[in-house]
Formats: C-alpha cells, sequence, structure tokens
C-alpha cells in the first residue's frame, strides 16, 4: 500500500517524464534545424531542459525529507529503470560513456576542441572521485547497520510480545538516525549528478549541448518505454 509521499511523488513523476519527451521532440527538431535556428533559440532550449531537471531535483528533495526510504524501493519506477540506478538516480561518471559513444557520430564541425577534451577529462576524474567518497560512506553506512547497538535492538524486538515501551523509543531513534544519514547521502549523490551535469554544458558548444541533452533525454524515456514493456508483457503472461 503506498503511503502519501510515494503518491505523490508518482503523479510528479509520471508528469515530468511526459514533459521530458516533449523537450526529447524539441532537441531532435533543433537538431535538425541547427543550421536555421540561432543562437539565442538554443540556448534558449537548453535552458529549459536545465531548468526541468532542476524541478526534478527540487521536488525529489522535498519528498526525501518525508520518506527517504520510499526512493529506495521507488513504486514509480519499472524494474528495468531501477536495475539501472546508483543511489536513487543516475550514475554521473555514465553520461561521459554516453558522451563519448555520441563523439564518434558528431560531424567534423562540432567535434570538440583539445581544451574542451582536456576539460572533460579533468571533470570525469572529479565525478569519479566523489561517487567514490560516497560509495565509502554507503559502505560505512551498511556496516553501521550491524554494529552492537543495532544487533542489541535487534534482539530486543525479538522477545515475545515485543519491545517495551522504553525500546521501542530507542529503536525509533536508531531507524531515524539511520534514515539523516541516508538522506544526506541521497542529496550528496544528487549534487554530484547536477555538477556533472552542469560541468558538461559548461564545456560544450550550444549545438553540442543539444545532441548531449537529447541523448540522456533519449536514454531516459526509453529506457522507461522498454521497462514498462517488458513488465506488461511479463505480467500478462504471469496472471
Amino acid at each position: 500500500m503506498r503511503n502519501r509521499t510515494e503518491e505523490k511523488f508518482l503523479e510528479f513523476y509520471e508528469s515530468w517524464i511526459f514533459q521530458l519527451e516533449q523537450h526529447l521532440h524539441q532537441l531532435i527538431t533543433a537538431h535538425n534545424n541547427s543550421n536555421t535556428m540561432s543562437e539565442i533559440e538554443i540556448r534558449g532550449l537548453i535552458s529549459k531542459l536545465t531548468t526541468h531537471h532542476k524541478a526534478y531535483y527540487t521536488s525529489k528533495w522535498a519528498a526525501i525529507g518525508e520518506d527517504v526510504l520510499a526512493f529506495f524501493g521507488p513504486v514509480w519506477l519499472n524494474p528495468l529503470e531501477k536495475s539501472c540506478f546508483w543511489l536513487t538516480g543516475w550514475k554521473p561518471s555514465m553520461v561521459f560513456r554516453m558522451l563519448d559513444r555520441l563523439r564518434k557520430s558528431w560531424m567534423p564541425t562540432v567535434v570538440l576542441v583539445e581544451a574542451q577534451v582536456k576539460k572533460l577529462e579533468e571533470l570525469r576524474v572529479k565525478t569519479r572521485f566523489d561517487e567514490e567518497k560516497i560509495e565509502r560512506e554507503m559502505e560505512r553506512y551498511q556496516v553501521a547497520m550491524a554494529d552492537k547497538k543495532m544487533v542489541e535492538l535487534a534482539r530486543l524486538g525479538c522477545h515475545v510480545g515485543g519491545v517495551e515501551r522504553e525500546s521501542a523509543v530507542l529503536v525509533e531513534a536508531a531507524v531515524k538516525g539511520l534514515a539523516t544519514r541516508l538522506e544526506k547521502m541521497v542529496k550528496a549523490a544528487d549534487c554530484v549528478r547536477l555538477k556533472t551535469l552542469k560541468g558538461i554544458l559548461d564545456v560544450l558548444a550550444p549545438p553540442q549541448c543539444v545532441e548531449f541533452l537529447a541523448a540522456l533525454a533519449a536514454f531516459q524515456v526509453q529506457l522507461r518505454r522498454w521497462g514498462n514493456e517488458r513488465h506488461n508483457v511479463t505480467h500478462f503472461y504471469g496472471s
């Protein structure tokens, strides 16, 4: 049964992904008509996409404050989407591999110059460093789940009749403390995602930004579409 936070974010996410698909169509149109669009128009479209992504994290952080655990078993995602997630979202270093593949299809007029390649490589190294820092914190969190205090609280909860009132308060406080740590890690991971996205867009020229954002949007839209189709087929034959 979904709680209030899950219901609200489910509604938000379905609207957000629908709007992302509309933006994707605009990006594809801009790419196909790049010779006739002014730089101001292209930059306006890029700004619209970055604003759309920021809106996602604004809503996500508000929902995480209510129930961070909902984002570790999100009801708004299909199994395929969940399988690609790293700490409740896309892994920042993934976009560099996407960018590497995208560069192979670029025409000579939009290839990266040496200065851009150097800046992107520096950003790639910084992003990987930040990911590893968060992963180490996640390991510490998982170890903390099995520390002496948590094990003792779990043992108390297994007594016949459940825990006493005092013990229940201790359990609640411990779980709340762990949830607070989780919230900080998720927000830290989201900050790396946003910094990586901004960093790449700052390096790329406007036409390159359009292709990169289109590739990122297409990945998210198609992942959802493929996952929903597979989930529906499996559900149909399993029913």
